[in-house]
C-alpha cells in the first residue's frame, strides 16, 4: 500500500497507527506540506518499517532540505521518482 501525507499536521495517534501499521512492502510518501513531516516526526518515522519518502520540490520550495536530518530515515525523490513509487504500491490512501 502507498500512503501519501500532504498535510502538516495530524492527530499524532492517528498518525502514529499509520506508520505503525506500515510494514516493509508498504511505502510512505509526504509531499506538499507533509514534507513538514520528515522534520516535525522524525522520531515517528524512524520507527516505521516502510520505506520513507519526501518530494524534492516541496522540500526545496519550504527551503526545508538543510533541516533535514543527515540520518533521516525519510530520502528525497523526485516526481518521476515518484510516479514510479505510485505506479509499484496499489492500493493507495491519500490522507
Amino acid at each position: 500500500m502507498l500512503y501519501t501525507f500532504s498535510q502538516a499536521d495530524y492527530d499524532q495517534q492517528t498518525l502514529e497507527i499509520y506508520l505503525r501499521n506500515a510494514n516493509a512492502t508498504d511505502a510512505i510518501v509526504l509531499w506538499q506540506d507533509g514534507v513538514l513531516l520528515a522534520i516535525k516526526q522524525a522520531d515517528v518515522l524512524a520507527r516505521c518499517q516502510a520505506p520513507c519518502f519526501v518530494l524534492e520540490n516541496d522540500l526545496l520550495a519550504r527551503n526545508l532540505t538543510a533541516l533535514l536530518p543527515e540520518n533521516a530515515k525519510v530520502r528525497s525523490i523526485s516526481l518521476a521518482d515518484f510516479v514510479a513509487i505510485s505506479e509499484q504500491y496499489s492500493p493507495q490512501i491519500a490522507l
